[in-house]
């Protein structure tokens, strides 16, 4: 099986100097603990400067700004009077999913280029609307899917266009965690004035997207969801935080049967929490292979363990085929999300991430949602803009 393996090796991409050029200007809204991440990778880039932060809550953006080591950063009460007092090259929005699409757009309208993180935004509507603010712009927005760059992840791609399933039919993906609702950030994951959707947008986005950039984003047809909260509205989740409880207004499962162009089923189930350590392995089912992509405990940027390939050999023999991990530093992800962005800003590339595709990723998530509250199948009406 050596000659198949061999079609999916890696290539080595020179590394650039970045040490002489111009420093790009960048700003940070919203100064959570997401924010942390975006911050270090920042450092580690010579050819940028933070140089402002807003946060709406008074004092927060300057707490941040020392604890991170972010010297001489102007810092805002909110992301207008950033925007319309700084000269930018880009922003990271880093502020919980309800503002995704209110801060984005605003910096976009300001000329400024957009890394914004997961999940888009809430609705389809907003997506829809950063979508066309990017476009009117000609700025960049790309969504913060960092793992899109683990190795191992973009192998999934390399199989599927390699031709090697055949013709893909059937997908069954998701994932979750036995008992992970994330409330030692607080509480701004599980209410619905400020996330909007839970585990839907937290950790399933990733999942979704992890197969629908694989089979190359066919568009969402209709979608059949459910969603429930069985664990994050009993106070005994929450020995030390028992009042968490009657906050919680989000899902903490969801699952749905998503119709797509071309005749493709995927089968998606997500949670927080759940009475097993995982709904199962993702499938990816074709004519003529099918992959099997092992599940992790929690959405860490990368497999769970070696992929295999169901196939047959001279139309008889049925043989699996493994597919070695590849050595991949998830620690290093988020800091290849910020560089490809800003080469992206730096030398007028593509979005890392686009939204033309990340749409139909928020289009399934709001689907699901507002199929399981309307308790039946929907229609996803996607206008092309």
């Amino acid at each position: 099986m050596a000659n198949i393996l061999d079609r999916f090796k890696e290539s080595n991409e020179q590394a650039r100097d970045y040490s002489t050029l111009p420093k790009l200007k960048i700003g940070i809204i919203g100064t959570g603990w997401i924010a942390e991440a975006h911050a270090a990778s920042y450092k580690r880039c010579p050819d940028i400067e933070v140089v402002a932060a807003a946060d709406l809550v008074p004092g927060k953006a300057e707490a941040f700004c020392k604890a991170q080591g972010l010297e001489g950063v102007r810092c805002y009460p909110d992301h207008q009077s950033m925007l319309d007092n700084e000269e930018l090259d880009a922003v990271s929005v880093c502020t919980y999913n309800r503002t995704h699409a209110e801060c984005t757009i605003a910096a976009l309208k300001k000329g400024v280029h957009v890394l914004c993180e997961k999940p888009m935004s809430v609705t389809l509507e907003e997506a829809l609307e950063m979508r066309k603010a990017e476009k009117e712009s000609g700025k960049i927005l790309s969504i913060g899917f960092q793992p899109r760059l683990d190795a191992n992840m973009q192998m999934i791609k390399k199989i599927v266009e390699s031709g090697e399933l055949g013709q893909v039919y059937y997908i069954q993906t998701g994932g979750g965690r036995r008992r992970g609702i994330p409330t030692p950030y607080g509480t701004s994951f599980i209410e619905d004035k400020t996330a909007g959707i839970g585990a839907l947008g937290d950790i399933g986005c990733y999942s979704l997207d992890m197969v629908l950039n694989a089979i190359g984003y066919p568009k969402p047809l209709t979608v059949s969801g459910y969603k429930s909260a069985f664990f994050g509205t009993q106070p005994s989740y929450y020995p030390e935080h028992p009042e968490y409880a009657e906050k919680f207004s989000v899902d903490d499962f969801a699952a749905a049967f998503v119709r797509l162009e071309g005749g493709i089923i995927l089968d998606f189930r997500i949670a927080w929490a759940m009475n097993l350590d995982t709904p199962g392995d993702t499938i990816i089912l074709g004519t003529k292979g099918g992959l099997r992509i092992p599940s992790t405990e929690c959405w860490n940027g990368t497999v769970g363990g070696p992929m295999k390939i169901y196939h047959e050999v001279a139309g008889q023999a049925q043989v699996e085929t493994e597919i070695p991990i590849i050595d991949s530093d998830t620690n290093e992800l988020f800091y290849k999300k910020i560089r490809s962005f800003l080469d992206a800003v730096r030398f007028g590339g593509k979005a890392p991430v686009p939204t033309e595709q990340i749409i139909y990723n928020q289009a399934i998530i709001d689907g699901i949602r507002r199929s399981a509250e309307a308790g039946a199948e929907i229609t996803l009406d996607i206008p092309e803009l």
